[in-house]
């Protein structure tokens, strides 16, 4: 198993942050890595999730909901072809620090047997798209 793991301070409550994250539909305006999400934020709903590491093309995919705790967490899991060959649980967490002050934590547990041959590139690209997703998420919610 591997787990990228990116964290920041975003001075906004988290109910602001958890909107800005839930509107789907925004995200083509403000979102460098997650172009957009096509779904419904409930357990055990299939999402269509387009995703883009800059210096590559595109990957759709379609996971399926695990976790909706309402300004806390909201996570899926998504497979290449079949489970086992490549799986990734994203997840994003809200930490309350104060009224105008969250942690905001986005990560990601990858696992199966492509997760060795592919660590680089998650290493390097996968964590750049995390970093770059929270800066403007930050630039978003501190508007």
């Amino acid at each position: 198993m591997k787990e990228i793991r990116t964290e920041i301070n975003i001075k906004a409550s988290a109910e602001k942050i958890w909107s800005i994250i839930m509107d789907f539909d925004q995200y083509p305006e403000w979102n460098p890595f997650i172009l957009s999400i096509i779904g419904k934020a409930k357990v055990r709903e299939r999402l269509k999730v387009t995703v883009q590491s800059a210096g590559s093309k595109p990957m759709v995919f379609k996971p399926q909901v695990t976790l909706f705790h309402r300004y806390e967490q909201f996570g899926w899991l998504g497979s290449l072809f079949i489970r086992g060959i490549f799986d990734g649980h994203h997840i994003f967490e809200l930490k309350k620090i104060s009224e105008n002050e969250t942690l905001f934590i986005h990560r990601e547990e990858f696992s199966g047997i492509l997760v060795t041959f592919l660590k680089k590139q998650l290493d390097n690209d996968t964590r750049a798209g995390f970093v770059a997703m929270n800066e403007k998420l930050k630039t978003q919610a501190e508007k």
